[in-house]
């Protein structure tokens, strides 16, 4: 059973490397002509690519095989009153980041912003989410990467729990295959239980992500041991491995918000539940300190567990 440990957007052993840099609407338009405005997205737009490859050439330095992408990289790509052809301009770019990512098998996902809601009661809301998440879709395309994967929350509870649900289902099979086979459910913290996401995933054919944090705050009393079967199974018919999220809680046992880093008894755990199953899976760190808490928990882990092997920095071989 191997398990491969990940993080989230920015490497903080790169100092000045962003692959996350904005343009604000609001700045661009102050731009006072056409081209100037599209040099400025070009400029920007550059940088963040040419730092993602820098994530990229880091992470496998570090031997570290699962990496999210971040949504920003390509500013202004989804408003609705800038149209520009960086898919076009930056075909080549975004080939060789991909390019990266397959020749080091490496995995990379991306997860769209919470303002992207497929069961909003506002259908002007719903086809914004469906123009925001064919970025994700024609990113991928851009990069040559099939796998690519991204991660949503339900969304809104409107009309309760189960009107919402149905308005989810719905809507999913208005979006068009190429988006919606590239979507995974993920609990969430507050309304949609584990539980929940995994019997839509189940009705959906679609893969889910547990959540372990999100469990803890949000769970009805379902117990784990009985939904990361489940949960795995819904990734039998995917080329990728499950994936969980981790984070720990920042001040008290049910905090929402991220710790800088992870408990490492909680990770334990967390395998330790798994371990029956003999299956794969991959681990997304979401901590404030990103790459950091990666090494920092897989040293904990190996103080915690010495009998575990590490077959590189960030894999764990059982």
């Amino acid at each position: 059973m191997k398990v491969r440990l990940g993080y989230v957007a920015i490497a903080l052993g790169l100092p000045k490397v962003t692959s996350s840099s904005q343009v604000t609407f609001t700045n661009y338009q102050k731009l006072i002509s056409e081209e100037n405005r599209l040099n400025k997205l070009k400029s920007v737009a550059y940088s963040n690519i040419e730092d993602l490859k820098k994530i990229l050439m880091y992470n496998i330095e570090k031997e570290i095989h699962f990496y999210r992408i971040t949504s920003a990289l390509i500013p202004l790509a989804t408003h609705p009153e800038v149209n520009w052809d960086y898919a076009g301009i930056f075909d080549r770019d975004l080939k060789l980041a991909g390019d990266i990512v397959k020749e080091s098998n490496m995995r990379v996902d991306t997860h769209p912003d919470q303002f992207n809601v497929i069961n909003s009661m506002d259908e002007k809301v719903v086809e914004n989410t469906e123009r925001n998440l064919w970025f994700h879709v024609n990113l991928f395309k851009s990069m040559d990467y099939p796998e690519g994967k991204m991660v949503l929350h339900i969304g809104s509870s409107a009309g309760g729990k189960e009107a919402a649900l149905e308005r989810f289902i719905a809507n999913f099979r208005r979006f068009p295959e190429e988006i919606t086979k590239r979507i995974i459910l993920e609990n969430d913290d507050k309304v949609f239980t584990a539980r929940d996401t995994l019997k839509l995933c189940q009705y959906l054919g679609v893969p889910m992500v547990l959540d372990v944090h999100h469990h803890l705050c949000n769970n009805d009393g379902a117990d784990l041991d009985e939904l990361i079967p489940e949960v795995f199974k819904t990734w039998d018919k995917e080329d990728l491995p499950p994936k969980v999220h981790i984070s720990s809680p920042k001040d008290s046992p049910l905090d929402r918000k991220h710790a800088d880093f992870i408990d490492g008894q909680q990770f334990v755990e967390l395998v330790e539940r798994c371990i029956p199953l003999n299956r794969d899976f991959d681990v997304m760190i979401e901590a404030k300190m990103k790459d950091l808490a990666l090494f920092e928990l897989a040293h904990t882990t190996r103080k915690l567990r010495s009998n575990w092997n590490w077959t590189d920095l960030s894999t764990l071989d059982i």
